[in-house]
């Protein structure tokens, strides 16, 4: 398993699939599929029953994983790689169009 490069909280531009151009933050980070959820990003309705939580049911839409291959972290307005270089003895993650440290 790849060490993934993006992380919850990220925001990242969708560069390839139906929810190109779109832009969001990281909601979550599956890495075992190598797949996050996107705020706002690839959008599906879902038939729910009723329960205690919805007690109406019906169809509701959320949000369903995407490749983390299909976006780009968003450096300012500037989708851009991510790198990892060492900095005072730590691994840090730092943009590679405009060499700024991201953590």
């Amino acid at each position: 398993m790849a060490k993934l490069k993006l992380k919850k909280g990220d925001t990242v531009k969708v560069i390839t699939g139906n929810s190109k151009g779109l832009t969001g933050e990281i909601l979550k980070v599956i890495p075992a599929s190598s797949r996050i959820i996107v705020a706002g990003v690839n959008k599906v309705k879902k038939h729910t029953k009723p329960s205690a939580k919805n007690p109406q049911g019906g169809i509701i839409e959320i949000e369903a994983t995407i490749p983390i291959s299909n976006v780009m972290l968003l450096d300012g307005e500037i989708p851009s790689r991510v790198g990892r270089k060492v900095v005072d003895g730590e691994i840090k993650r730092y943009a590679k169009k405009t060499d700024k440290i991201l953590d």
